[in-house]
């Protein structure tokens, strides 16, 4: 191993922390053996539901190599969305990852700069930046790497903050020193199993991702089935319900990124101003907002939905 190695990686990790991430962990690009068998056996039993890029690229979401022909390290990155405010009781709500500007702008921009600084200081490294836009299994290498474990709700958990964070990567062709992952602290805890409203974690780590109500709320364009009225709690747009049971979010800190703050009005509004909400105040409350994905028409359709 080059003796620079060690030095590179502390580099790399400082700058991740100046910029604003929470933790930084390395491992070696390769194939996720682990993985392999369970993504083909939660493809197989349809779990995707309507995702179907879930489906695509498997080899490439497998082996980061066939991603990004020459990497050799896959960087994972941990930014906190944690809020310092949530919106007021009693009203239809929104995931608290959506709250502000959409975070695949906000962590881009931050990956940009630190693949630029590698360039700088280290010299010419060649990699991509990923934030849940390409075949990337974020959660397998963000464990892989030692920045939390994988929960029984199939969310990263980390002692220190939680599991209100973004997680992206860089994957390059530079070796660096690699973490080891830690054990997992979920023990006999089944809170988010017995919590999830519509029982889509089906057993420990294994959630059926077209039974979960961000399924519903933001990926499924359809209408939604008739059999789930009822049973959605007030959730307009994805579900926080699992990861707010969780004892390991007593830790959460509130984050830092001004990005991520809401529009107040967001914070103020009750049932029936959502109900009315017109395309104005749409586009005002959710004007650089993830909320996109699913279209004033989806939210519509979601409010509809829980109101009927």
């Amino acid at each position: 191993m080059n003796s620079n190695t060690s030095k590179y990686t502390q580099l790399i990790k400082q700058e991740a922390k100046r910029l604003g991430f929470l933790s930084c962990g390395m491992s070696k690009a390769g194939f996720l053996e682990e993985e392999a068998p369970r993504l083909e056996k939660w493809l197989k039993q349809n779990m995707h539901g309507e995702m179907g890029y879930m489906a695509n690229h498997f080899d490439k979401r497998l082996d980061p190599t066939k991603l990004v022909p020459g990497s050799k390290s896959v960087v994972s990155l941990l930014l906190n969305y944690f809020p310092k405010e949530t919106q007021r009781e009693g009203s239809y709500k929104i995931s608290k990852y959506a709250y502000g500007t959409d975070y695949h702008f906000v962590i881009k921009d931050k990956l940009k700069q630190l693949l630029h600084f590698i360039n700088e200081e280290i010299g010419e490294v060649h990699g991509r930046a990923f934030v849940d836009s390409a075949p990337v299994l974020d959660k397998a290498w963000a464990a892989k790497s030692g920045l939390g474990w994988m929960g029984k709700h199939s969310n990263l958990i980390s002692k220190q903050v939680g599991s209100f964070f973004f997680i992206a990567e860089l994957i390059i062709d530079l070796e660096l020193e690699y973490d080891s992952p830690v054990t997992d602290h979920c023990g006999s805890c089944t809170a988010c199993i017995d919590a999830c409203p519509t029982e889509a974690i089906v057993e420990p780590y294994v959630v059926d991702g077209s039974k979960c109500i961000s399924y519903f709320t933001i990926e499924l364009k359809n209408e939604i089935p008739s059999e789930m009225a009822g049973k959605f709690d007030d959730w307009m747009f994805g579900c926080d319900v699992c990861q707010d049971v969780c004892p390991w979010n007593r830790f959460s800190k509130s984050h830092r990124e001004p990005l991520f703050d809401p529009n107040p009005e967001l914070l103020e509004m009750s049932k029936s101003d959502w109900e009315e909400i017109t395309l104005e105040v749409f586009q005002k409350i959710f004007k650089k907002s993830a909320v996109k994905r699913t279209g004033f028409n989806g939210l519509q359709r979601n409010i509809r939905f829980l109101k009927d």
